[in-house]
């Protein structure tokens, strides 16, 4: 992928998003890379905004970190839902069964 000479407003939020669960799960850049099968030095470039990144990337990232894509392109300060999101990452799956459940019934109730 092309490489920037300075970085792309989203792409760098993306990459700082990155980073932040790469430090959140302690692992290092070449652990992150290794796990999802990227170099270091690319993943380097997408942490500093500088890497024009592909859904593919994005996609083997989050399988490196064990989270679904979406995980990487939310951002809780910036959307209620995104916040909610960020959250329910915290909870064992069962919470989370039980909460979409309840948001469910809470939808279905409105309609």
């Amino acid at each position: 992928m092309p490489r920037r000479s300075t970085p792309d407003a989203f792409a760098l939020q993306v990459g700082a998003r990155i980073r932040e669960l790469r430090y959140e799960m302690n692992m290092s850049l070449a652990a992150l890379a290794d796990a999802s099968e990227l170099s270091k030095g690319h993943l380097s470039s997408v942490e500093h905004g500088l890497a024009a990144i592909t859904i593919g990337t994005i996609a083997r990232l989050a399988q490196g970190f064990g989270v679904p894509p979406m995980y990487l392109l939310t951002f809780a300060a910036e959307d209620e839902r995104a916040h909610a999101a960020e959250l329910l990452r915290y909870l064992p799956q069962t919470e989370v069964r039980k909460l979409r459940r309840q948001i469910q019934a809470q939808v279905a109730a409105r309609k």
